[in-house]
């Protein structure tokens, strides 16, 4: 059996600068970066997900409440749904991309260009144990770790090398893992 390291959402829209940037988002890719770099065999695997929209609906609000709509962000084709610069992708093996024409928040919601959902690619590659790291907390890792657990994989998020929205959705996200399993190392960027 093996263990993969699943990154979420680390883009230039979710980063300083970004359309919908979370604080901490730029230091949280480099973090990974270094990661990547000091633990080279930690993993077997290494993916990553992408916010990835097209036409996703009542997910884009001229005036968004921030809980189901947002401004625009990620749309395909801009700068903005690239991974951000100080993320090294060299190790990344896969990319889902989500939410096309509809809000997604998992990674597990997502799908390679050739329609590979993420479950079935880490089975098929013996991958028991995941860790969780990227943008935000309390939103796409909260619900990417969840599912992981709920596909029965050992997840883990490692909160040092993740970005949080709220303090106040990052503690509920929080304890939504704990409840659903999920081990919890170190303390989300939440600023």
């Amino acid at each position: 059996m093996s263990r993969a390291l699943i990154i979420v959402d680390v883009q230039n829209d979710f980063c300083e600068g970004g359309s919908l940037a979370v604080a901490g988002g730029a230091s949280v890719a480099a973090g990974i970066s270094r990661l990547l770099a000091a633990e080279p065999d930690r993993w077997e695997h290494v993916v990553a997900t992408k916010d990835y929209h097209v036409d996703p609906g009542a997910h884009f609000a001229d005036v968004p409440d921030y809980a189901d709509s947002w401004p625009r962000h990620c749309v395909v084709g801009t700068e903005g749904a690239q991974f951000h610069p100080e993320l090294a992708t060299d190790r990344v093996e896969a990319v889902f991309h989500k939410g096309e024409f509809a809000a997604a928040y998992s990674g597990f919601e997502g799908t390679t260009e050739g329609s590979e959902g993420l479950a079935d690619w880490l089975r098929q590659r013996s991958v028991d144990r995941v860790e969780v790291v990227g943008i935000a907390t309390d939103h796409c890792v909260r619900a990417t770790a969840l599912d992981a657990a709920r596909e029965g994989f050992a997840t883990t998020v490692l909160l040092d090398l993740t970005a949080g929205v709220d303090a106040g959705t990052t503690d509920a996200a929080l304890a939504m893992l704990r409840d659903a399993g999920v081990a919890l190392r170190g303390t989300p960027v939440v600023k």
